[in-house]
């Protein structure tokens, strides 16, 4: 299977379905980037991400060294020889006693009580978004994802680091670039960029100390614990995975309420079903396609598949999403669906991995799509669904704009 496919990367969701109804596994091949098995299964990638004879950490595979896939990944796209060693001491790539330590000092900033208390600042950012929008429009058209759904989880995660507000808007372009599936000279400088704001970013807080994250991981009780590259990986980790999803959920999930208007109405009809909604479209519609791959510590199977140890498992989430061997009609989209079962989505994660801003995800959805449908009723595409771009990343499925009539 070739995971950079075209159609692939346009309807992960569908196009996964005869490989997932056919095979336990398949191989995987991408340019630059060693072939693995490919998972699509619900319940092969909750073993998979949950079992500890699979690791996301290549360098704690026994025998001879493993060929790391992720880095690999960001070496074909562009990355500089130089920013590997970021994505080394990054949150994502440590697993067990390293990933429990580098987790376990942020977990409280994204705590449900901590993102609670954040609500009423993530609302006043919505409100004033959606009160400017208007005057965005060009034409009675207006680009909810440049002037809406980028601009309010990125600002929420510059606060909670305290990035200098003239700084903000580098910070999201280069993590917009990172994003959206560019590759080469422009993708390295980006990371580049990135990590140099990083630097400065801790520079700064290490001379000026605040009342905010990156102060507090500057402090007593978590400086000794963490390198410099450490904390700075830490800091990119977090702007870039701390409000991407959020950026993509908020538009893939606008539009898909959009293109279901019997959806669209029992919500507006009782705005309680919102968390339930923001449930459904993470399965329904989420950002996330894949997961990190899991290399096999020792030789094992999964399902009927004989899995040799080093080998890499690639977790398809947005083919588990659909699996019907675990969701009632999995293709449709039930705003009440949580609500009334127990199936759930792994759109963030399962097990030691699942997302660590998935609270902060999903309030801020719910803010951003109650903010949006309360101040436009009238709110309607101004395209056909089909004519709306989808970026080329293969990882994360999103649309490049989506342009809307208030």
């Amino acid at each position: 299977m070739d995971l950079a496919d075209r159609e692939l990367v346009r309807d992960p969701f569908t196009r996964y379905a005869p490989v997932r109804a056919r095979e336990r596994m398949v191989r995987g091949r991408a340019r630059g980037v060693d072939p693995m098995w490919v998972a699509t299964r619900f319940d092969d990638i909750r073993t998979i991400m949950s079992d500890p004879r699979f690791t996301v950490d290549a360098t704690t595979v026994p025998g001879a060294p493993v060929a790391h896939r992720t880095e690999q990944t960001w070496q074909a796209r562009g990355m500089r020889p130089d920013h590997e060693k970021y994505l080394r001491a990054g949150i994502f790539d440590a697993d067990g006693a390293d990933h429990r330590r580098l987790r376990g000092l942020v977990t409280a900033a994204f705590s449900p009580m901590r993102v609670a208390a954040l609500r009423p600042r993530i609302e006043a950012i919505a409100h004033h978004l959606t009160d400017r929008l208007p005057e965005h429009a060009e034409n009675g058209v207006v680009d909810l994802v440049e002037h809406f759904a980028r601009p309010l989880p990125i600002t929420v995660i510059c606060e909670l680091i305290a990035v200098p507000e003239a700084d903000r808007d580098r910070w999201r372009a280069r993590s917009a670039t990172l994003t959206a599936g560019v590759c080469g000279e422009e993708l390295g400088d980006a990371l580049a960029g990135m990590v140099a704001d990083a630097h400065a970013l801790v520079e700064h807080h290490t001379r000026h100390p605040g009342a905010d994250l990156v102060s507090d991981l500057l402090g007593p009780d978590c400086r000794d614990r963490l390198s410099t590259d450490e904390l700075v990986a830490l800091v990119v980790n977090l702007v870039v995975a701390g409000h991407i999803t959020t950026v993509n959920l908020v538009a893939n999930g606008t539009e898909a309420l959009l293109t279901h208007p019997e959806q669209l109405a029992r919500l507006r009809a009782d705005p309680s079903l919102m968390p339930h909604a923001v449930d459904e479209l993470m399965r329904y519609c989420g950002p996330v396609v894949r997961a990190l791959p899991r290399y096999a510590v020792c030789d094992t199977t999964v399902g009927a598949t004989p899995v040799r140890a080093g080998e890499a498992v690639l977790p398809i989430v947005s083919a588990a999403n659909r699996d019907p061997a675990a969701f009632t009609d999995p293709d449709r989209l039930d705003i009440t669906r949580t609500r009334r079962t127990r199936e759930h989505h792994i759109g963030f994660g399962y097990g030691a991995h699942r997302c660590l801003g998935a609270h902060l995800a999903q309030e801020e959805t719910a803010v951003a799509l109650t903010a949006l449908l309360g101040r436009f009723p009238g709110l309607r595409l101004a395209t056909g669904p089909e004519h709306l771009e989808r970026g080329t990343n293969p990882v994360n499925w999103h649309l490049t704009a989506l342009p809307v009539r208030l």
